[in-house]
């Protein structure tokens, strides 16, 4: 099934589109089930995304909120997902520090990976999850989570969480380890949401949409059954 495709005219526009539409999800998804899972990504657009969401008025109640990756950083750090989601959202609103799981990335990228696998089976047992939520960006690699072009891991379906060393990829010093969540996990969700802004991410997406499917060359092509993109003119423009 082809993905949907929203446009805006601004990278704000399209931030406050995307987390106005994760909020309806979880609402949704919490009126259906008593509970709801969200996980979202980090990066610049998703911090305007997460400062909306921390202006709007929703009942945080029973929702449950993870990281789809994390560099092997503490929580401190300034090249930290999770700090950046702190700062941006968690600490303007109203939820328990049960209800947020982050990876632990002070760990050993291998220990963090296990822990945080360990922490996700704790809510969701020990299949695949399926999040009503999955919040996702794109690099200007066509990378998504921390799934790199040729990263062998992009193969495992049945998997939930690994580490990942993105040398391959160029990333060095604080962004070379990182714990992703894996392929199986991101087909399942029931709702994906990927926002990509810039114009420096134009020609990774026109690759994305257009040409044949193969997530080992082009990992944003992972997709679940309902997945929507939230693009401003930049990201669009070679659409």
């Amino acid at each position: 099934m082809d993905p949907t495709v929203l446009i805006f005219d601004t990278t704000s526009e399209a931030a406050t589109a995307c987390g106005d539409r994760t909020l309806e999800l979880l609402d949704q998804a919490r009126r259906e089930r008593g509970v709801a899972t969200l996980a979202v990504s980090g990066g610049s657009t998703p911090r305007l995304m997460f400062q909306s969401m921390a202006t709007r008025t929703f009942d945080w109640k029973g929702i449950q909120i993870f990281q789809v990756d994390e560099r092997c950083v503490p929580a401190d750090h300034p090249d930290s997902n999770f700090r950046m989601l702190r700062e941006s959202l968690l600490s303007h609103i109203s939820i328990g520090e049960a209800q947020v799981h982050r990876v632990n990335g002070e760990l050993p990228p291998e220990d963090a990976a296990r822990a945080y696998e360990a922490d996700i089976c704790n809510v969701f047992g020990s299949e695949v999850p399926v999040f009503d939520v999955i919040q996702r960006g794109m690099g200007p690699d066509a990378h998504t989570a921390s799934l790199f072009p040729g990263e062998p891991l992009i193969a495992d379906r049945t998997g939930i969480a690994r580490s990942v060393d993105a040398t391959r990829a160029g990333m060095k010093d604080a962004l070379r380890y990182r714990v992703t969540l894996l392929r199986g996990v991101l087909e399942a969700a029931r709702h994906t949401l990927c926002l990509a802004t810039g114009s420096e991410k134009a020609e990774a997406l026109r690759k994305v949409l257009t040409e044949p499917y193969d997530p080992l060359r082009l990992p944003s092509q992972i997709a679940s059954p309902d997945t929507v993109w939230y693009l401003d003119k930049a990201a669009a423009a070679k659409l």
